[in-house]
């Protein structure tokens, strides 16, 4: 039976390609949902040989050459994690049944204010040990966290065979869409990095994203999105093709692991805030758009709107953060992901790497611009991918083989596209640059070159992470680990176990460093203030009235933040409330201080 209730508070989002590879393989059977990058269809496939050798499962391997190979390979390594998580949670249920210790093992990971907590409390407490009693109780309250999916909309790469252009459907993230619908799974996919109308579209071709007879979805539909206004943007968008957004996954815009999208000044508070005064109004808006499209459709529309989650990631760090997002936002889960790149049951990171996080300060993460998309990326020094980079640009030979393509999206040099970090591109970029180079001085000509060199290949530095931790051969050029842990990572300098990990999220332990760690909020206003200062700073090209407007725009939407906040900590409770107001009153007379150009 499916669980009234989710078991935890807390939810793991996607980390790179292959950090959360099989994050639902380490931990769903303990409740927790986690999402897994369905990208990289090449790592996939030798996760899916991997694992089923682990589990002596059958395996079929499927060669670029089969048709639609991509979508197939998705396929057949989710309905993989499908069945070993069944199994492992049909024995972890057998197991809480038959042995008192983990039941009083398993009660002691849950949140104090879960149900089923409370349920099987109170069988330990009065001896109602029966096993009968107790895998009822089970059965009717617990459910196996989600195996989620994660599409990055922009990685949508057009594709060809030989010399033509195959149809859109075989685009690279409508074929992963495809690859997930044809799973076995009934869980959600999460779309970020904003709109991509045509993949928009292709969801109206499956029955699996539109409600059946009694108003079910078996295929849900989560946005990753920044503000509000996005929400109900997207939200509308999808309800008027008759599809419904279950949950809008909130993140912040630079405190978080990855790629940053940054807000013009919107802080998480007030856009939190937001969420939870207009939910109604984004349930009302969506459903009434929602019905009437399903009616055009002539499919039956559910009487009463679907259920909508707003959920939270971004820099949370100790329990009281995670409470005080719960019970003053309402939102119905947080998510915590760079602190979980340290616990080796629950993410897959090679050795090296995972002791290089331990040991990281908090001048050790910074935004780069190594991303080939183009988008601020947060970095870790000191990678194996940093030093073969280096070494290649030393050696006169920069640029990656390029063996993937997944970020083959510039369309600069012809319609199949190529990546601004391969060798093919950067050969000819430096070939223009050096021209040029008599004309320019010496500081910005290496300024120049490095905008060009210091592109990163992400399609095999996300993915080697997992090759390496699982001891499967990695063939092609040197990339070494991407790395990509928000700021947060700083304040985590130890690896730990995932009970622990559960433990530091519900307040039972803490698992934090010793150093200083400012409160989320107070974090994510000191990156924006940055983020502002340097746009400023390192404006080059020719001032013009849309820059100011934008500039002025981003200051006076950081100063009503602080504002917010300051309200805020002066009727609620948090820990640190003296501390948290006196930074805001820093940083207040910070960004009142900053100078915006003028014509």
């Amino acid at each position: 039976m499916i669980a009234n209730k989710q078991a935890h508070s807390f939810h793991i989002p996607v980390m790179g390609l292959a950090y959360t590879i099989d994050s639902p393989i380490r931990v769903a059977q303990f409740g927790i949902s986690s999402v897994i990058s369905i990208i990289d269809d090449d790592l996939i496939e030798k996760m899916n040989a991997f694992y089923s050798q682990k589990f002596s499962l059958p395996y079929q391997e499927i060669s670029k050459k089969v048709e639609d190979y991509r979508a197939k390979r998705i396929t057949a390594y989710l309905n993989l994690v499908d069945t070993i998580v069944k199994d492992k949670f049909g024995k972890f249920k057998e197991e809480l049944s038959e042995s008192k210790s983990a039941l009083e093992n398993f009660v002691g990971m849950l949140p104090n204010k879960s149900s089923i907590k409370e349920g099987l409390s109170k069988m330990l407490e009065e001896g109602m040990l029966i096993k009968e009693t107790i895998k009822n109780y089970i059965d009717t309250h617990l459910s196996a966290g989600e195996i989620d999916v994660n599409i990055m909309t922009k990685i949508d790469k057009d594709n060809f065979k030989g010399s033509e252009q195959l149809p859109v459907e075989f685009n690279d993230a409508h074929a992963s869409l495809r690859g997930f619908v044809n799973s076995n799974l009934s869980s959600s996919v999460v779309l970020s990095a904003g709109m991509n109308p045509r993949l928009y579209s292709y969801f109206e071709n499956f029955k699996d994203f539109y409600p059946d007879l009694e108003g079910q979805l078996k295929k849900k539909i989560i946005l990753k999105v920044s503000d509000f206004r996005s929400a109900l943007i997207q939200g509308k968008y999808l309800a008027k093709k008759g599809l419904w957004v279950s949950e809008y996954r909130v993140e912040s815009g630079l405190n978080c692991g990855g790629h940053a999208f940054a807000t013009e000044g919107f802080l998480l508070g007030p856009i939190l805030e937001e969420f939870k005064t207009k939910k109604a109004e984004l349930l009302q808006d969506t459903h009434d758009v929602f019905v009437k499209a399903l009616g055009d459709k002539q499919i039956l529309a559910p009487a009463h709107p679907l259920d909508i989650k707003i959920t939270v990631q971004g820099g949370v760090g100790t329990a009281a953060e995670h409470d005080f997002l719960i019970d003053n936002y309402q939102v119905d889960s947080v998510g915590w992901g760079t602190p979980f790149l340290l616990v080796p049951e629950a993410t897959s990171v090679d050795n090296e790497t995972r002791k290089l996080m331990a040991d990281a300060k908090e001048a050790d993460l910074y935004l780069s611009n190594i991303s080939p998309l183009g988008v601020p990326f947060n970095t870790l020094k000191g990678t194996s991918n940093e030093f073969y980079k280096q070494a290649r640009i030393d050696n006169n030979k920069a640029g990656s083989s390029c063996p993937k393509k997944f970020l083959a999206l510039s369309k600069e040099f012809g319609p199949e596209g190529i990546c601004t970090a391969s060798k093919k591109y950067q050969d000819v970029k430096l070939s223009e640059l050096d021209s040029k180079k008599e004309t320019m001085t010496s500081s910005h000509y290496n300024i120049a070159k490095n905008k060009i060199t210091e592109k990163a290949c992400l399609c095999v530095g996300l993915a080697n992470a997992s090759y390496l931790e699982n001891e499967i051969p990695i063939k092609g050029q040197q990339q070494g680990v991407v790395i990509c842990p928000g700021p947060n990572l700083a304040y985590f300098d130890k690896e730990v176990s995932l009970s622990q990990m559960i433990q530091h999220i519900y307040g039972g332990a803490s698992v934090l460093s010793e150093a200083y760690r400012p409160n989320m909020f107070v974090k994510e206003l000191k990156m924006y203030v940055d983020y502002l200062k340097n746009d400023i700073a390192m404006f080059t090209d020719e001032l013009t009235a849309k820059n100011i407007k934008k500039w002025l725009a981003f200051k006076s939407n950081l100063l009503d933040g602080i504002a917010y906040y300051q309200n805020l900590f002066n009727r609620t409770f948090h820990l640190n409330k003296s501390e948290i107001q006196s930074n805001i009153i820093l940083f207040k007379n910070e960004i009142e201080s900053i100078e915006i150009p003028v014509i």
